[in-house]
């Protein structure tokens, strides 16, 4: 069977990550042996490291119940194995958001959620660091019939009283229509999903080179889940929107599109499923051509989307025909114009952003490598014009250039004291910025917040307690601004100096920007806010209230200080350790230049024999440089040749 679009392009896009892994190591080594490793090179080689090690690529598919999102998981990423894996089948199926991913360090396993967790107030985020948490299933990939009847547990269901259900967050509905659970009109309760979360370990090729798979169950799920929405949703690489075609756009369907995936970024692609219902035998190609082409610009005006951007499938003869292996009948269920678009999408997006990253991280690494060479040539031809000068001088002359060395020296080592002294200030003006995005500190006011919110008695005081959380956080950003600025001109300062006293390199301190961690908080309390009007509340209903604003919103926030603190402590490291890789070198050099003109002071060297070992030094450096540029070109080709 052929490869689709897709399994192409991955397989490009990993022999790339494995390429350039190979070529950083193969830098990392080779600095070492040259004596050019640095403290900040190495860290962010060993970030770049990660950054591929790492690399996952998230695709959503987001949809109302019955509108085939497994089946269309299963047409495109499962064809291969003879019959169907994820359950599809008339009605619900996927009860719970169900992850599929390859973890290396696990077994295959389906890990399963219970809906009781809900109660306990932490995120889906939180329970994956507690294993025991899951309930666990073996899953044997050779055994595809075995395999599909264990994923059968992530379409369970209870039956629970509404109470019950209100208090896991859960939406109650009388009205079949609306999204939500049923009350049943004989015995009043209602069916809920068994489970919380499904967690799918699979060796599938494109899931061991990183791809992440999230199946929705409907639309309930995405307000009983509000980390869906507000976390998952947004940071997706791609979304593909299911429709059917049998049904046409409902309003939920253009709430949820408009809401949460239209305009939040590229590669968000609507699927109009189950074509084959147009398939009328008593009609031509043509009438079913243009009755295909009418849905779809009915759904391009509902959703204002460009027409080219929706894809009419038929997931269920896409999967019979990738099984059969009837090309004909793969063709015309259209499932290759979807591949395709999310073969070209996809991952030249995500592609695009690993390779920005990682080029910004390379900048880095090379200009540390290119200064310290710089810097060692210009200590060596220095030191050689010294010696030049010495031929044929007397005993008094070559006296009078060790004591210029020596006060050179001295002078320089006063500049070390008032830079130890400086950094004092650094350390102190560093701690304060640290405070500003303390964790501690976040965690008291969270639970300052969730105090408020749960011995609230109205709306109100609700929404207030919300106000003053994001309030704190925006705050304390707009600080850490202001603490960063003066950490850089401080470090500007102590910069300059050295370079107009003793002539280092010239070095601009970067700057410290807290733009995405303000954008983003300012996305989450517009989603929030959105959500609250006109909430009227039902004290049933506060406890679920209290509980999605901490799953989302509060979790969120946590995660944003947590990614502030990483990167600062990053800039932070950042900002000193060129001035220390200069001063260090510097100092080496005086050594070595005070060193060398005691030997032909003390006659135990030969001017003209110091002067041939500093040649061929210069030499040697000179051959480092250019394999040094050799390096790095090769390093900026792989970057640029991302698939």
């Amino acid at each position: 069977m052929s490869r689709t679009a897709i399994e192409a392009r991955f397989e490009a896009y990993s022999l790339w990550r494995s390429r350039l892994t190979e070529a950083l190591r193969g830098l990392r080594s080779w600095l070492a042996e040259q004596g050019l490793a640095q403290p900040q090179g190495d860290a962010h080689l060993e970030r770049m490291l990660a950054a591929l090690r790492d690399d996952k690529l998230y695709l959503a598919f987001v949809a109302e119940f019955s509108r085939g999102k497994s089946e269309l998981i299963n047409a495109i990423f499962f064809g291969t194995h003879g019959q169907r894996i994820l359950p599809s089948s008339a009605g619900r199926t996927t009860m719970c958001p169900t992850e599929i991913l390859y973890e290396p360090d696990l077994p295959p396993s389906l890990r399963l959620l219970p809906i009781a967790s809900r109660e306990e107030g932490g995120t889906v985020a939180d329970f994956k660091g507690f294993p025991e948490e899951w309930v666990t299933i073996p899953l044997d990939p050779k055994d595809p019939n075995a395999m599909a009847e264990a994923l059968r547990h992530i379409a369970e269901t209870e039956t629970v009283e509404p109470a019950r259900a209100r208090a896991l967050g859960l939406s109650v509905t009388s009205d079949p229509t609306q999204p939500g659970a049923t009350v049943d009109a004989q015995d009043g309760r209602v069916e809920i999903p068994k489970w919380r979360y499904a967690l799918i370990n699979f060796p599938h090729p494109l899931l061991k080179d990183g791809l992440v798979i999230l199946d929705t169950p409907g639309l309930n799920a995405l307000g009983a889940e509000p980390e869906l929405t507000l976390n998952t949703l947004p940071n997706a690489h791609a979304v593909l929107f299911v429709l059917a075609a049998d049904t046409g756009v409902t309003q939920s369907e253009i709430s949820v599109w408009r809401d949460h995936i239209a305009g939040s970024r590229k590669g968000r692609l609507v699927v109009l499923n189950k074509v084959d219902g147009l398939w009328d035998e008593l009609k031509n190609e043509v009438d079913i051509a243009h009755e295909i082409a009418r849905q779809v610009r009915e759904t391009s005006r509902y959703l204002e989307v460009p027409e080219e951007r929706i894809y009419p499938v038929s997931a269920q003869k896409a999967l019979a025909a990738k099984v059969r292996g009837d090309g004909a009948l793969e063709k015309r269920s259209g499932i290759g114009f979807l591949e395709k678009a999310l073969a070209e999408e996809l991952l030249p997006s995500k592609g695009g952003l690993v390779a920005a990253t990682l080029a910004a991280e390379f900048n880095e690494i090379e200009t540390s490598v290119e200064r310290l060479i710089a810097q060692r040539l210009h200590g060596l031809r220095e030191h050689w014009g010294e010696l030049s000068g010495l031929n044929g001088k007397n005993m008094d002359v070559i006296e009078h250039m060790m004591d210029k060395v020596r006060a050179d020296k001295t002078e320089f080592d006063k500049s070390l004291q008032r830079f130890h002294a400086t950094r004092t200030i650094f350390s102190q003006q560093s701690s304060d910025l640290y405070t500003r995005i303390s964790l501690r500190r976040l965690d008291s006011v969270i639970a300052e917040t969730k105090k408020s919110m749960e011995t609230s008695l109205t709306t109100a005081g609700l929404k207030a307690a919300m106000q003053a959380f994001f309030a704190y956080a925006n705050e304390h950003m707009d600080h850490l601004t202001h603490d960063a600025q003066q950490i850089k001109a401080l470090m500007d300062g102590v910069y300059q100096k050295f370079q107009d006293e003793h002539g280092l390199p010239n070095i601009k301190p970067t700057t410290f920007s807290v733009m995405r961690y303000q954008r983003e908080l300012k996305r989450l309390q517009g989603k929030h806010e959105q959500f609250m009007k006109g909430l009227s509340l039902l004290m049933t209903e506060q406890k679920a209230v209290v509980r999605g604003f901490f799953e989302s919103a509060v979790s969120k926030v946590r995660a944003i200080y947590v990614s502030a603190n990483r990167d600062a402590d990053d800039w932070l490291k950042d900002m000193m350790a060129p001035m220390e890789s200069q001063v260090r070198e510097h100092q080496a050099q005086l050594r070595r230049r005070l060193e060398s003109i005691k030997r032909i002071h003390q006659a135990s060297d030969t001017l003209e024999a110091r002067m041939a070992e500093l040649k061929q030094v210069l030499e040697e450096i000179g051959e480092q440089h250019k394999a040094a540029h050799a390096a790095f070109r090769g390093i900026r080709s792989a970057l640029k040749e991302t698939p």
